[in-house]
């Protein structure tokens, strides 16, 4: 393991830079068809009802989220660490407002939901784990 907090320029760990790519698919694969045709996705989901304007209102959220973690996966150190917050921030968020509308009864409780919970949940916790690490890798 390399030494970063001596290091005048450190760079970001490849691994995280991977993760990034990889939160980019993930965003996109749900953003694409929220964007396009957001009733049969969430319809084949298990969702009972279906705010379009809502639904495409998260598609933007996560194209932006998705698509600056692709255009920024070669940024600086300080970037990283700015979209790390953004990253934490939204996936807390999502993880509150969903498992809240779950135990609501929100939508039937479809099963999809609590999915939803532990793939935020999930991505909230390796976020938080590179942003602490990435904390090492500046001088202080």
């Amino acid at each position: 393991m390399n030494n970063y907090k001596n290091s005048p320029s450190a760079s970001v760990p490849k691994a995280l830079k991977v993760w990034f790519f990889i939160h980019f698919v993930v965003d996109l694969l749900f953003a694409i068809p929220l964007l396009i045709m957001p009733e049969l996705f969430l319809g084949l989901l298990g969702w009972e009802t279906i705010d379009t304007i809502a639904a495409r209102i998260v598609a933007a959220a996560l194209f932006g989220i998705g698509i600056e973690s692709f255009i920024g996966r070669n940024s600086s150190v300080e970037a990283f660490k700015g979209m790390l917050n953004l990253k934490i921030i939204w996936s807390v968020s999502a993880v509150v407002g969903i498992a809240l509308s779950m135990v609501q009864g929100a939508q039937g409780r479809p099963i999809f939901g609590w999915l939803l919970v532990a793939i935020f949940g999930s991505f909230n916790v390796l976020w938080a784990y590179w942003r602490i690490r990435i904390a090492s890798l500046q001088p202080r």
